[in-house]
């Protein structure tokens, strides 16, 4: 099962940023009048790259091997067998080994980390007549799973446990454990090719 999680505020900021992009992009292509169209195209071009490779393509993706981490210019596989630690302070730290890999979200602000422990709080009393809504079973459930917890906490505590489960030594052939695997690095194709492009924007606007 695979679970996927980004910030949802990044996500709704960043696909903003896209439409109004496009729709100054097109005005600039109508309106072209020279090197001030240039200039604010490099401009658009440059923002509009940032806000993809920060708000759009970080994502922590949680698979059938093991979890991959897609931070704005690199991706990073660690099977599940390799994740020693997960922590949280202001974003997922996953430990393997030596290697510490931090998650570019979902990260825990300190506003939304002072929800959490308000939620946590128990209620205060009002007296003998109270006007707090009753929840339902599943209401209180939910309540009592997140209570004190940023999303970033519950997104470890996902980790940690599917983590937990691929340590359970599986036989192998022959009686042997399957090969955990490595973690892998890689640099992001799309990451560097948006960056690239705006920067050929910026380079034209000079030349213009």
């Amino acid at each position: 099962m695979k679970q996927a999680f980004r910030s949802r505020a990044a996500q709704v900021l960043g696909w903003v940023w896209m439409a109004f992009a496009a729709f100054n992009a097109v005005d600039l292509v109508v309106r072209y009048n020279g090197p001030s169209s240039m200039a604010a195209g490099a401009v658009l071009a440059v923002l509009t790259a940032v806000v993809f490779v920060t708000c759009l393509r970080p994502v922590t993706l949680l698979g059938e091997e093991g979890v991959l981490v897609r931070n704005p210019l690199r991706n990073f596989f660690v099977p599940w067998r390799l994740v020693d630690d997960v922590t949280v302070s202001h974003s997922i730290t996953i430990t393997s080994g030596d290697r510490k890999v931090r998650c570019w979200t979902p990260q825990a602000s300190g506003r939304e980390r002072v929800s959490a422990m308000r939620r946590a709080a128990p209620p205060i009393g009002r007296g003998r007549f109270r006007t707090e809504p009753v929840r339902s079973k599943a209401e209180q459930a939910a309540h009592e799973a997140l209570a004190g917890k940023t999303h970033a906490d519950w997104v470890a505590e996902q980790l940690t446990a599917r983590a937990g489960s691929a340590r359970k030594v599986t036989p192998g052939v022959a009686g042997t454990t399957p090969d955990p695997g490595t973690v892998r690095e890689t640099w992001s194709p799309t990451a560097l090719a948006a960056l690239a492009a705006s920067l050929a924007v910026v380079v034209a606007a000079f030349l213009v």
